[in-house]
């Protein structure tokens, strides 16, 4: 009897790579809980300066990743995406690791800096897979891989505040560099990228040459503005989900406990749901899927600014995790559908560019806005961004899209 043949190789590569993005997302969001705690033990500081410092070291990661995340992908498209993996957990598992070691706050700043710097372990795995996944099959291929992220960032918090609890916040930092050292093994030794053809033609090196190469630059610029555009509109609600939270239970009850569950629901509707959409997207248009999530987004941010409790808050929380696996994954998607291979990283590495933009616009615009108003007009602000961003992924994608 002849015997099946292996599962391709893409598949083997999702496998393992969605497992070391699911560890990656652990190291990443478990140290988050206690940052601010971990820096007020590295010195004597006022409420303020306490504020200045968190504000300061939590969103600086994000301008380097900005700034540096073309580079790397520009190194991607020439020396494989398998070797940036490598160098992202690597880097990242000594960084995080030395964390653990510092004494002031200014060591931990420069090391969230280089943690900047080595970004682009979970972009660089998502274009590994876009570029060996059947186009047919990328919808869920990106799909699985944002699922086992956000999983992963959802068990992180809660597995940080467990370990830096029975042991300390130093000893949590020399444990996630050890799951970011897990990443790297299993990458290195379980993942194969077939076929990388190396970019060699000198008109590539510039932005300017792999614009040349898109069938449609104005639909690709068209989502990076979309991701941006969702990146911000969704980080505008993190400051102030737990005040919103202590608004409505009026200072009674465990507001730190409710806090935490409720932000946890989106992730886990995204994880339930950003495989299927992507595959539901592969099969009639990844293009509907992103709309019915910009009509959902914006229904339900709507809706949030007139809750009454925080049951109704959570409810409409969970359901917004549904049209967040509709957006980003998906986002991906058509970047890849629209994207020559072999340009691949340089323009997920832009998306990423794009994705961090947000994560940076998205904050302030959601406390600038509560500071002179209120949190419910937050969301009523939010719900016509997700419309703006509606109106323009017409303008600029789905018009492109039809021709």
């Amino acid at each position: 009897m002849m015997q099946k043949s292996d599962k391709p190789i893409w598949k083997k590569n999702l496998y393992i790579l969605s497992i070391a993005v699911f560890i990656a997302g652990i190291a990443f969001s478990e140290i988050m809980p206690f940052l601010p705690l971990y820096i007020d033990t590295l010195g004597h500081f006022t409420h303020q300066q306490l504020n200045f410092w968190s504000g300061f070291i939590f969103s600086g990661v994000y301008f380097v990743s900005a700034i540096i995340s073309p580079w790397w992908g520009k190194l991607a498209d020439k020396k494989g995406r398998k070797l940036m993996i490598l160098r992202a957990s690597l880097g990242m598992a000594i960084v995080l690791g030395s964390m653990g070691l510092v004494t002031n706050v200014w060591q931990l700043f420069f090391l969230r800096m280089l943690q900047g710097v080595f970004a682009g372990f979970v972009s660089n795995s998502n274009a590994l897979i876009a570029t060996e996944t059947p186009k047919e099959k990328s919808g869920q291929a990106l799909g699985t891989m944002a699922s086992s992220f956000t999983a992963g960032n959802l068990l992180g918090p809660f597995l940080g505040g467990a370990l830096a609890s029975a042991f300390s916040y130093r000893v949590t930092f020399f444990i996630t560099g050890g799951l970011l050292l897990l990443s790297f093994l299993l990458s290195l030794f379980f993942v194969h990228e077939e076929g990388f053809k190396p970019i060699t033609e000198k008109k590539l090196d510039k932005a300017s040459g792999v614009i040349a190469t898109l069938r449609s630059p104005a639909l690709i610029f068209g989502l990076l503005l979309t991701t941006l555009i969702i990146q911000a509109a969704n980080n505008s609600i993190n400051p102030i989900v737990s005040l919103y939270v202590k608004q409505l239970m009026n200072g009674h009850g465990d507001v730190v406990f409710v806090s935490g569950v409720i932000a946890a629901l989106p992730g886990i509707a995204t994880f339930l749901a950003a495989s299927r959409f992507g595959a539901l997207g592969d099969n009639i248009g990844t293009h509907k899927i992103i709309i019915g999530g910009f009509i959902g987004a914006t229904i339900l941010f709507f809706l949030t600014a007139f809750v009454h409790n925080t049951t109704q808050l959570g409810i409409l929380r969970f359901l917004v995790g549904f049209t967040d696996a509709c957006l980003f994954p998906q986002v991906q998607t058509l970047l890849t559908k629209n994207s020559p291979a072999a340009v691949t990283g340089r323009i997920f590495s832009w998306n990423q560019s794009a994705m961090y933009i947000g994560n940076i616009v998205g904050p302030l615009l959601g406390s600038f806005i509560a500071g002179i108003s209120s949190y419910s007009m937050v969301f009523i602000v939010t719900a016509g961004i997700v419309v703006l961003n509606l109106i323009l992924f017409n303008l600029n994608v789905v018009r492109n899209l039809a021709k």
